[in-house]
This record gives C-alpha cells, structure tokens and sequence, in this order.
C-alpha cells in the first residue's frame, strides 16, 4: 500500500485552538466563580463547595499527635499504679500551644478479674481509671481534657493522647 491509496485528512481546526478554547473556557468559569463569591464570606463559600461536591459538613475528627500514659493497674483498681509526675510535665508541655486537646482513654484487659467490683462493670472501671487520670492532670488544662473509654479490652491503662483540633476560637473584645 503506498501514500496515494489513503484518504485524505478532513479539514478542520488546528488542535491548538481547541485547546485555547478549552482554557479560555476555564479562564471565563473562573472569574464569573470569584464574582459570584465576592459578596460570600469565605465559611459560606467552602461550605457551599463541599455541599456541591456531596462532602459532610461535620467537625473533622481531631487529629492525634502524641501519647503518654500510665500502664499496668492492679486488676479491677483504679488507684494509679506510679506517681504522675512524669505524665503531668509531658502533658503541660503539650497544653502549651492553645490549639491540642488532650484525650485521656481508660481501658481494661478484658479477663473477669479486671471489673469494678461494686457493678460488675468493665466499662466503669475503665471510665474511673481515665478519671484518676484526668485529675492529675486537672491543674495543667481542665478545659481541654476530654475522657473516653476503650471500646475493646486492651491494656490496663489509661492513655493520654494530644490531639490537634485546630486554631482556638477568638472572642471578640
């Protein structure tokens, strides 16, 4: 087959002036966006984005950074195992920047042993362990310490963790 037997190319636009048109296109979309949000602050307008896109409008989950913690209760106790000084000072350290929440988890291991002894309960003693804890620490951030509980058996501890959440909301004056 040789060069004669193929057809001709149709004529049309060169591919370079779709591409403009394509950009310019863009360019347009662009400034008519940036005009239509000039009056819109911009938590309105990301909001809005989000919504167009389907995303969920909730608080991004804190986003942990570090951990400490006091390991190895008794069996069925929450009476702190060591003294907390350690844990104090790592803490207050980290409560230094405005912008962590620290997260106190208690936990148990599971075994029949590791209950509270008055109901039986091992999600109770888990919450009185992250409790002895959070008050060791009551002097460093009261208003940034939150308390959970594990949600499976573990360690017999109870677990700090400094999370990022965040520019601190600013009061007006």
């Amino acid at each position: 087959m040789n060069a004669s037997e193929y057809p001709d190319a149709p004529t049309g636009k060169p591919l370079w002036l779709i591409t403009l048109a394509d950009l310019a296109l863009l360019l347009v979309g662009f400034l008519v966006l940036l005009q239509a949000a000039q009056h819109i602050g911009g938590k309105d307008l990301a909001k809005g984005i989000r919504e167009g896109f389907g995303a969920n409008d909730a608080e991004p989950a804190p986003m942990p950074v570090a951990a400490a913690g006091i390991l190895d209760f008794a069996p069925g106790s929450a009476i702190l195992p060591t003294t907390p000084g350690a844990l104090v000072a790592w803490a207050r350290e980290a409560a230094r920047d405005p912008r962590v929440m620290l997260t106190v988890t208690g936990s148990t291991d599971g075994t029949p042993a590791d209950i509270d002894r008055v109901t039986g309960s091992a999600a109770i003693l888990a919450a009185d362990r992250a409790r002895t804890v959070a008050a060791a620490l009551a002097a460093v951030a009261p208003s940034r310490v939150a308390i959970v509980t594990a949600t499976k058996p573990g360690r017999r501890a109870a677990i700090v963790s400094v999370a990022f959440v965040g520019e601190p909301l600013r009061t007006k004056p």
